[in-house]
């Protein structure tokens, strides 16, 4: 957990509820954290989602992984401290995002497992809903897809610190949700996360 820095700084409670923000929006917000290897379809099912959730009237806000760190964290690189800070900046940016009544779809390599599971207490300590996704896929085939060109670059030596090559992926021990992007369909994974928000009661107020 980060230190708490500033002094004499206090929560500012309004007047305006969580509840108020859900049922002026007709949803409940949420968290999906997807995880898993470069290329292993957490960016395309994430954006399949969005889609799918607005074209459903749904509030939805996507955040990126290579999105993130050209703004927000463009002062962050990839030791494991500064991973470490990556996800713990967004996981409260997305607590935001939730409390606003907004679906929230992260994806993020996010690595190490201590980090998720951060991010994960942060939301239940608010009371939030936080869903974990893995998307699973073997090595190889993420390897082969390399869609950026990645996985050549760090077997060159020319990117240290490269997850699933020089640096560990801990896979979820109890993920809500598992996607095995090579062996499903987009349609099928968009599918199944529907469901699930529509079981779990965010889809409505």
């Amino acid at each position: 957990m980060a230190e708490q820095k500033a002094t004499n700084v206090h929560w500012h409670e309004g007047d305006v509820t969580r509840e108020d923000r859900n049922k002026l929006l007709n949803q409940k917000g949420a968290t999906l954290w997807f995880t898993g290897l470069s290329g292993s379809g957490k960016s395309t099912v994430a954006v399949a989602l969005e889609k799918a959730l607005i074209e459903r009237g749904k509030l939805t806000y996507r955040l990126d992984g290579d999105n993130i760190r050209l703004g927000i964290n463009k002062n962050l690189g990839f030791s494991a401290e500064d991973r470490a800070e990556n996800i713990r900046r967004i996981g409260e940016i997305a607590k935001l995002f939730v409390d606003t009544g907004v679906v929230t779809l992260s994806s993020f390599v996010s690595p190490y497992r201590e980090d998720r599971d951060l991010v994960r207490e942060l939301h239940n300590d608010g009371g939030m809903d936080f869903i974990e996704v893995f998307v699973d896929v073997p090595l190889e085939v993420a390897e082969e897809r390399d869609p950026k060109g990645l996985y050549k670059k760090a077997r060159a030596g020319e990117i240290p610190n490269f997850t699933g090559i020089s640096d560990p992926y801990e896979e979820p021990l109890q993920p809500e949700v598992v996607l095995n992007s090579h062996e499903m369909s987009l349609e099928e994974e968009v599918e199944l996360l529907l469901n699930l928000l529509e079981e779990r009661g965010l889809l409505t107020a």
